[in-house]
């Protein structure tokens, strides 16, 4: 179960070097405490947040992303703990553009990643979705805005295309005429 804000890690979860020592059980309070998560840098909160959803798209233990279509998984998952930290330190730090234009091709990368999941395998598609607590919404089709110059050019593009109709038509009438004076005059 992984917490959705990075500050939301119980400070007794420790880094994971640390967890399997065994003399971390006689340690005092206050090491412990340095050790943990809550003391840890952005990079190490990262890459837990980033180990703990990749586990959750994981179908074993033993596998590692050989399959294409899990590989593309695992990258959702990678972006998904990228835009969760994007996201927390911008509520933080709401003038960061910077910031803002990573969130936002992240936020892009990731919906280009699912849309292409979901076109090849669904089923994967919605166990990603679901495990990640992803809600995908597919993007809306292409309109165009329409102005006054867009309505103007139209117009005019119409009025040209039915003015090169009228030639062709009379160009056309004019050879059919022509073909139906040499067809009359074989006959004769």
């Amino acid at each position: 179960d992984i917490p959705s804000h990075l500050d939301d890690l119980p400070p007794s979860m420790l880094k994971k070097d640390y967890a399997r020592l065994p003399i971390m059980n006689s340690v005092d309070d206050v090491v412990k405490r340095l050790l943990s998560l809550e003391m840890a840098s952005q990079k190490e909160k990262m890459k837990v947040k980033t180990q703990q959803l990749v586990e959750k798209v994981r179908r074993s233990p033993s596998d590692n992303g050989s399959f294409e279509l899990l590989s593309l998984s695992f990258t959702v998952a990678v972006l998904t703990a990228r835009i969760r930290t994007l996201e927390e330190h911008l509520q933080k730090h709401p003038k960061d553009k910077k910031n803002r234009r990573f969130l936002l091709m992240d936020l892009d990368r990731r919906r280009k990643m699912l849309g292409y999941l979901r076109r090849v395998n669904y089923s994967t598609f919605e166990n990603t979705c679901k495990e990640l607590d992803i809600q995908y919404s597919p993007p809306q089709p292409y309109t165009r805005r329409v102005t006054k110059r867009w309505l103007v050019k139209k117009a005019l593009c119409i009025k040209v295309f039915q003015e090169k109709q009228k030639l062709k038509a009379a160009e056309r009438l004019k050879q059919r005429r022509e073909q139906q004076a040499r067809i009359r005059a074989a006959w004769e």
